[in-house]
């Protein structure tokens, strides 16, 4: 039912869209501009929406944080790129990355170079640490730690 709704059709579908799972600001906006409700309308469906709790940012940071270390492996790099596409205020991004456990965030990245490492081809140990450290660093964590990670785990693997 995209497309053109009324203003209590969209509402109802927003309270129901935010119940599913946790959504930004900017999720909402898109989804309310695809059912093209006014610009007012919008402003006063957030405003609902907020109000009622069904949308919460800082809620939101917390959730996507969890989630995207947790199953996607992300470092905080990545973290802080992808919450700044959605538009979120830097300080909040601050505010819940330093919530992150470090001892999680050192056994995610641990875990991420070991499952990698089984794979990682190179004519000497130099090469395939450099390899590990870029793949880290491709999930968004930051270099001197991967690098360090991945000379520990490269250490242990002789």
């Amino acid at each position: 039912m995209e497309g053109s709704v009324n203003y209590r059709q969209a509402l109802t579908k927003a309270m129901a869209f935010c119940s599913q799972s946790e959504r930004c600001r900017l999720d909402m906006i898109t989804k309310l501009k695809q059912w093209e409700l006014s610009d007012e309308e919008i402003s006063l469906a957030l405003n609902y929406l907020i109000e009622e709790r069904f949308l919460n940012e800082k809620r939101f940071v917390r959730f996507y944080v969890n989630d995207k270390l947790r199953f996607n492996k992300w470092g905080k790099i990545k973290l802080t790129y992808m919450l700044r596409q959605k538009q979120i205020p830097d300080e909040l991004i601050r505010s819940e990355l330093s919530q992150i456990d470090d001892d999680l965030y050192l056994k995610t990245l641990h875990d991420l170079l070991k499952t990698k490492i089984k794979s990682v081809k190179g004519e000497s140990d130099y090469e395939r640490t450099g390899k590990l450290a870029v793949f880290a660093q491709g999930h968004g964590f930051e270099a001197e730690l991967a690098f360090k990670l991945a000379d520990q785990i490269m250490d242990n693997e002789e």
